[in-house]
């Protein structure tokens, strides 16, 4: 058989049927008879021209043409049939992927709801920005993760292009801000450290005001836990009270009014200090959240990008 005109097709094909009848055939193992020949065996010398026509009847070319579209039209049956495969694979991890990711936002979403409505602004220690408390962090965070959760999920159970296409770009963003911030946090990370610290001591001024209930309970919590007193030392509370005396939290045996009558039993430890050491000691485990957190992003991202391709190709495929 010749190879069909078109390079690129990778199937042998039989002779057209509308070919030449003076063309020579394909192969050279049929036999070949002369017009003079009644019994079908050409003479020894018989010219070139009777020598180069075979008697080749047409419902053989129909036959062998018929077969090759019938081998042609099984290699792409598999082929699409492993396509399919792969596509139903890649959207079933797809829908599972996004649907924990909805379930944990929702969770997220719904502590950061519980604390807004038991617990006010809770752990609120910045003074120029009220509003970046843990509360509302924590109800951003699971809002976001609704919205992605429920975009890559509906997106791969309905094969949308619209909504594939929006959750890949939405997660690439929130990707390539992740990774802006750290690398601007490894990078200014002693001006980041002093900011910190004197963004704290600002918030000590509204300790136990009115309206600041959350910054409140999340010193008292602090320096309970931790052990310590003050931003960096226990005298940073003595500009707060006009006077030497610490919060009540401050003790290391807490009763009524021991931050002003017992100076001996307070903690003296600065507690951001205290607060640094304890990360520095988690800082394994929080790099391997972070990479955790990088890997599931960057697979997600994969996967949204490649049903969005297979969906495209069928979509083209069968237009």
């Amino acid at each position: 058989m010749r190879r069909s005109s078109t390079d690129e097709s990778p199937y042998r094909r039989s002779p057209s049927l509308d070919s030449k009848p003076g063309s020579p055939p394909p192969c050279t193992f049929r036999r070949c008879s002369s017009p003079s020949a009644g019994l079908g065996f050409g003479p020894p010398h018989a010219p070139p021209a009777a020598q180069g026509k075979c008697s080749s009847p047409k419902g053989n070319r129909y036959v062998v043409f018929y077969l090759d579209l019938s081998f042609i039209f099984l290699l792409e049956l598999q082929r699409c049939g492993l396509g399919k495969g792969c596509r139903t694979t890649i959207r079933t991890l797809m829908v599972l992927f996004n649907t924990s990711f909805w379930l944990g936002g929702c969770g997220v979403l719904g502590v950061g709801i519980w604390l807004a409505v038991t617990q006010g602004s809770f752990a609120t220690l910045s003074a120029s920005f009220p509003a970046l408390s843990a509360t509302n962090l924590l109800i951003a965070t699971g809002a976001v993760i609704v919205v992605l959760g429920g975009l890559g999920c509906v997106g791969a159970v309905r094969a949308s292009r619209v909504l594939l296409l929006t959750f890949f770009v939405l997660l690439l963003l929130i990707f390539l801000l992740e990774l802006l911030s750290i690398i601007l946090f490894l990078i200014y990370k002693e001006e980041i450290d002093h900011y910190a610290q004197a963004e704290l001591q600002r918030g000590l001024h509204l300790f136990g005001s009115e309206g600041n209930v959350g910054l409140t309970n999340a010193w008292s919590i602090i320096q309970t836990d931790f052990r310590c007193c003050g931003v960096s030392n226990h005298t940073d509370w003595f500009p707060v009270y006009n006077t030497t005396r610490v919060p009540d939290s401050c003790c290391q045996e807490h009763s009524l009014d021991c931050g002003l009558e017992q100076p001996g039993t307070w903690w003296t430890e600065p507690c951001y200090k205290k607060v640094k050491m304890w990360l520095q000691e988690n800082l394994l485990g929080l790099w391997i959240s972070a990479l955790c957190t990088g890997l599931t992003q960057v697979l997600a991202l994969a996967f949204s990008m490649v049903l969005f391709c297979q969906v495209v190709k069928s979509d083209t495929f069968y237009t």
